[in-house]
């Protein structure tokens, strides 16, 4: 008789995972001088690369964008689609940079955007990085008005007030790349067709799963052919790993984490167009219209508008955020 003892072995499927941080985009704290000009207090390439995947904050910040540009008095130096420039970099980097342009006698005949990502503060002034291999490009002295956000830890730029809303935004995008992970792993099959009659033919059998697998249309769920001649009706058992509880908290990271976001970029979710999931909703939109505008599109115009002492002139005039049909 042979005694020996069967061993118990488990595998499981995992790769790597690198978990992301807020720390990966505030790596500095402190914008140093590195001979040319003054870093940025957070990794901008990095920060750059969230404009692609922050759903939520990306969505929130452009409706505040817009918005402010719907409100911009018609004005000749400038024009609605930099001001949506201006007001995106304003929001994502919580650096702005307008650049007026002059003519021979000094005369201002235009108001540009200067990209955030690539304006940076040099002692005497402003350059702009085209890339690494060409010489920076320096703006003429004066040209350049900074606006930005405070930053408690330095003076030279701005940082985004929303930046503590990172961790969250990030779990709601890693947690749409998991659902997404988890069906093309295959691992929701639809069904399993158990054969146990021992007098269907081979032929019959690969007949059946031909057919299965042409019925079968692209991203659909997976099904599952499985012939057992004389089978137990226990012989095979299907144990999911907690399908229905990581259903509901692949709902809950998503609905958590993007009110999170919401929280940040201050903004009514019924202006988003979110649908509620609850009886009760969001309430009606027009009087959150009305606080969203004086309590966040107020404050930002009134930003914009101190480029106006700089400029000696009124260029940045904002009407006001109503919600009613103009006559």
């Amino acid at each position: 008789m042979n005694n020996t003892k069967k061993t118990l072995k488990s595998f499981s499927f995992e790769n790597e995972e690198r978990i992301s941080s807020v720390l990966d985009i505030l790596g500095l704290f402190r914008a140093d001088f590195n001979g040319s000009y003054y870093e940025l207090p957070f990794s901008i390439n990095a920060h750059s690369k969230y404009f692609y995947k922050l759903l939520y904050l990306r969505s929130a910040l452009q409706a505040k964008a817009n918005i402010l540009a719907s409100c911009l008095k018609n004005n000749p130096l400038i024009s609605q689609q930099e001001i949506v420039k201006l007001a995106m970099d304003f929001l994502w980097f919580g650096n702005a940079y307008v650049q007026k342009v002059e003519n021979m006698k000094g005369q201002i005949i235009a108001l540009r955007h200067s990209p955030a990502k690539y304006t940076r503060k040099t002692k005497d002034g402003f350059i702009f990085l085209n890339n690494e291999f060409d010489e920076p490009y320096e703006f003429p002295k004066g040209s350049i008005f900074h606006l930005k956000q405070y930053d408690v830890n330095q003076e030279i730029y701005g940082v985004p007030e929303w930046l503590p809303a990172v961790q969250s935004a990030l779990l709601n995008d890693e947690a749409t790349n998991f659902r997404l992970r988890y069906y093309r792993n295959g691992s929701h099959a639809g069904y399993i067709m158990y054969l146990t009659d021992p007098n269907l033919l081979d032929e019959d059998v690969e007949d059946l799963q031909e057919q299965l697998a042409q019925s079968k249309g692209p991203g659909n769920f997976r099904n599952l052919l499985l012939y057992a001649p004389n089978g137990k009706s226990d012989g095979l058992k299907l144990l999911p790993i907690s399908e229905v509880t990581a259903k509901d908290e692949f709902l809950n990271i998503k609905s958590i984490s993007r009110d999170d976001q919401l929280a940040a970029a201050r903004i009514p979710p019924n202006i988003m167009g979110i649908v509620p999931t609850n009886t009760s909703g969001f309430g009606s939109i027009e009087p959150a219209s009305k606080v969203f505008a004086r309590n966040e599109i107020l404050p930002l115009a009134k930003q914009f508008e101190q480029i106006n002492l700089w400029l000696n002139k009124k260029a940045f005039e904002f009407e006001d955020y109503t919600i009613e049909d103009k006559k």
